[in-house]
């Protein structure tokens, strides 16, 4: 079988970091859910500009990999797979327009919806299944996420303790049919019975997308909280136990585990879990926040720049989307060395 490698990584923040009180002492800021475990607030996150969208964020992220492997090399890849957290345009993806941003021609380009914040999982998994079923050698895998600065900075949202945990980012994959960094194997579920549980809400009831004067939000509700928590403790250690099993190592032989960030009791929770020490469970949430699908790349290029993950070390990246509807881990050999 053709080995495949997540070769690079690479990552953008967007503007100057915005601390909590941002939210925190913004006039009405209050809300029944602001002490409950689940919207603890990060120190600090980044927020688009408002004329910057995710094609701009994917095109500055991808600059380090250009930089890196050469634009030649970036500008042939056969495979490009895009997960944009909140779409710029009704009907159209990102992708065809990062293509044209960054002069590509693929043959396979597809704006994943699906998979939420374990998108990058799921995109690696998809590429992984096209580099070893066809002629294409390179894929590029793209997250980027944009609804902090715009959807959770409304005037009424902002008051709610939902709308301080996000941040936008965006992170890169750079994948290839070679053994610099093999994936070591891929464990997904999507589970139709959660599909539906994550909601928005309005105040007037209209759909979101006719006018009125009621500002989209989340539709959270004490009881629907209590269900992700319940959800997410249980879903990603046991991707990545099931993981582990199938490549033979037990869960405290990872190395780095980097996952998505919804909120401290997650990362904690998952890490006891997984019987991993704090320093082996990586995490930017108090410099960025909960950064959706963009939280596991963006991480991960940030703990490979600063050396916390070193060449040869096994890392997993895991992780739920929505209210659980899919959970996914990957294990790669890390051979990604920079200078």
């Amino acid at each position: 079988m053709t080995t495949v490698s997540l070769t690079d990584v690479a990552s953008y923040l967007p503007g100057e970091p915005v601390p909590a009180e941002f939210y925190t002492e913004f006039p009405g800021a209050e809300d029944k859910l602001r002490n409950h475990p689940m919207f603890k607030v990060p120190p600090l996150r980044h927020h688009v500009a408002r004329d910057e969208t995710n094609a701009d964020m994917v095109e500055r992220a991808v600059q380090p990999l250009i930089e890196r492997h050469g634009a030649a090399e970036i500008q042939g890849v056969d495979v490009l797979l895009v997960h944009s957290q909140l779409p710029d345009l009704p009907f159209v993806g990102a992708g065809t327009e990062v293509a044209r941003r960054l002069g590509l021609n693929p043959e396979w380009l597809v704006d994943v919806a699906n998979a939420g914040c374990a998108s990058f999982v799921y995109m690696l998994k998809l590429a992984r299944q096209i580099l070893t079923s066809t002629d294409a050698k390179t894929a590029l895998i793209c997250n980027a996420q944009s609804a902090a600065g715009q959807w959770f900075t409304q005037s009424e949202v902002r008051k709610l303790a939902q709308a301080a945990i996000p941040g936008d980012g965006c992170g890169v994959g750079y994948v290839t049919t070679s053994a610099q960094s093999p994936v070591l194997d891929v464990e997904t579920r999507h589970i139709g019975a959660y599909a539906g549980d994550m909601t928005v809400a309005v105040d007037d009831g209209r759909k979101y997308w006719e006018p009125g004067e009621s500002q989209l939000r989340i539709g959270f509700t004490d009881a629907s909280v209590a269900k992700v928590l319940a959800r997410g403790n249980r879903l990603v250690p046991e991707v990545v136990t099931d993981l582990c099993r199938r490549i033979g190592v037990a869960s405290t032989d990872i190395d780095a585990l980097v996952t998505n960030q919804p909120n401290r009791t997650f990362l904690r929770n998952w890490r006891e879990a997984l019987q991993l020490p704090a320093e082996r469970h990586l995490n930017t949430f108090d410099e960025c926040g909960n950064l959706f699908g963009a939280g596991i790349p963006v991480t991960l290029d940030h703990a490979i720049g600063s050396r916390q993950v070193a060449d040869g070390d096994l890392v997993v990246l895991g992780g739920f989307a929505h209210a659980g509807d899919f959970a996914g881990a990957v294990a790669v050999r890390w051979h990604g060395g920079r200078d």
